[in-house]
């Protein structure tokens, strides 16, 4: 899953890039409202973490400003501002759920996974597929009842893939999910990733549809 962090503070930028990255998300940081409107004009995200007192551009108006041109991605607002008043005009601008610094950082890896999940059509915290059990909050996977041990990035190719099963998603949307701006790219790593799952979770998991990309065959 990749996520868009804006946050104008390097302290708490740097702090909250390391954590989630530590829990498996590509990530991208900008550090105003300009550029966080720039990376949503040119990137798909599967959440956006937003602070509002922004130079340049407040978050507020970035966040009416991606709901304006249709954009359904989960945003988290992240901010000091924790006036009534504040949430209230945040929620109502678009955001999908909204957290007051300083933070827990385990409450907003549970907050950004549980808007992920509702996003993808779930409610259920540990969800099944054929012969899978598969806990995004542990990132653990269960095959017949036995764990099998997954690399950060073999997790998020299996987590964009499972989510919607039947969907194609080509090499250069996963490539999105599993990497940010600075992470340099082998042409074959998707492939790679692929190959690792097919042997850990069976070679019928995943599906190669010729010259589109691949999908999870729905149950």
């Amino acid at each position: 899953m990749r996520l868009l962090l804006v946050e104008d503070d390097g302290m708490i930028g740097e702090a909250v890039l390391d954590q989630l990255r530590a829990a498996g998300y590509a990530v991208d940081w900008v550090r105003d409202g300009v550029m966080a409107d720039t990376a949503l004009g040119s990137q798909q995200y599967d959440l956006v973490l937003l602070d509002l007192g922004l130079p340049r551009r407040d978050g507020l108006d970035v966040l009416r400003g991606l709901r304006a041109r249709r954009q359904r991605m989960p945003v988290l607002i992240a901010t000091a501002r924790d006036a009534v008043a504040e949430r209230i005009a945040g929620l109502d601008a678009g955001a999908d759920d909204y957290i007051v610094k300083p933070y827990d950082i385990d409450e907003l890896l549970a907050r950004i996974r549980a808007l992920i999940r509702r996003s993808a059509g779930r409610a259920e915290p540990v969800y099944a597929y054929r012969n899978l059990s598969i806990n995004p909050g542990t990132k653990e996977v269960l095959r017949d009842g036995e764990a099998v041990p997954l690399s950060a990035r073999e997790w998020a190719i299996l987590e964009a893939l499972i989510a919607r099963p039947g969907m194609i998603l080509s090499r250069a949307q996963l490539e999105e999910k599993l990497f940010s701006w600075k992470d340099e790219i082998s042409s074959n790593a998707v492939e790679v990733y692929i190959h690792g799952l097919r042997k850990k979770l069976g070679a019928d998991l995943i599906q190669n549809v010729r010259g589109l990309g691949y999908l999870t065959p729905r149950e």
